[in-house]
């Protein structure tokens, strides 16, 4: 099985049984487990100072494992995205060491595709995934799938009322070889008008987020919108975007007139129903790959082929 590096670049791990639960179910799933020795660090609310997160993302780099992972998500990558070991990173991958997590991660993900070119994995955390009582079973057999170097693509169902905007034929073809890009739509969003922020056209664009009201979410993608990001890209797909609640002054403003919003200033599709985001059901995602995305029905299909270590 895998040698997984777990390391924490973000915020600092309080959940200390969860982390220990995540360590022992990887173990039990067959795989070696090292802990990077700053991992249950504390400064403020991070997990260390910029300095000792910087080390531990060296070390990463270093170990040689089949794949890094994030013990937890958080804030904290984007303060380090100037000093981020991209020489280092560059060589682990071509040894083999596979990036992933998800989240804060994804400030990460998108410099290194920006600065490096590198394809990177959107996918679990060490503690949010493996750390429950009750792990995902999709979420595992998905994250098994990359550690086999089997992971070849995912369907999904789009909601019902999803179809009724969706400007595309039934069936049909969205995009042929378009880079897969994204993640946590806030920390995307705060990439903007910096050089972290890949100029990737002709793209499938995905997002997910946590913790933000959905005007907050509209005001995001406005954002991205007025930017012109999303106007040249292919598809925008939409995942969950959970905890948040409305109140008596949104007067039925939801994340569906968010949808609406958003397709009525596109030519392209937007699609929700993604399987991605801070939810125990998630799939791994191959940031950066070429892939390609058609919709049959009321079925989403993005295949990438299987991508090896």
């Amino acid at each position: 099985m895998s040698n997984i590096y777990i390391y924490s670049p973000s915020g600092a791990v309080r959940d200390k049984a969860g982390f220990l639960r995540g360590v022992a179910h990887l173990k039990g799933m067959g795989h070696s487990v090292e802990i990077d020795p700053d991992a249950l660090n504390s400064h403020l609310r991070f997990a260390g100072d910029d300095a000792t997160r910087l080390s531990a993302i060296s070390r990463a780099a270093a170990s040689g494992a089949d794949i890094t992972m994030m013990s937890r998500g958080g804030y904290g990558l984007t303060r380090l995205l100037p000093k981020l070991p991209y020489k280092a990173i560059l060589k682990s991958m071509r040894q083999g060491t596979q990036w992933m997590g998800h989240s804060d991660f994804t400030s990460m993900q998108m410099a290194l595709l920006s600065q490096i070119d590198a394809m990177t994995w959107a996918g679990p955390h060490l503690i949010f995934d493996f750390g429950p009582p009750k792990v995902d079973d999709i979420m595992q057999a998905c994250f098994e799938d990359v550690t086999l170097g089997q992971s070849e693509g995912l369907g999904w169902r789009v909601p019902a009322q999803n179809l009724k905007t969706l400007k595309i034929k039934p069936s049909g073809v969205v995009a042929k070889n378009a880079t897969l890009w994204g993640g946590n739509l806030a920390v995307f969003a705060s990439l903007v008008g910096t050089p972290y922020l890949p100029k990737v056209e002709n793209g499938v664009l995905f997002f997910e987020d946590v913790g933000e009201h959905p005007y907050k979410i509209e005001r995001l993608l406005t954002q991205l919108l007025n930017a012109g990001i999303l106007v040249k890209q292919k598809a925008i797909v939409l995942g969950s975007f959970t905890d948040y609640t409305l109140i008596d002054h949104d007067k039925g403003f939801d994340l569906y007139n968010v949808v609406q919003f958003l397709q009525s200033h596109l030519k392209i599709p937007v699609v929700t129903g993604f399987p991605m985001g801070h939810v125990s059901t998630k799939v791994c995602l191959p940031v950066g790959a070429k892939v390609n995305f058609h919709i049959d029905g009321n079925e989403a299909f993005l295949m990438w082929g299987a991508i090896g270590h």
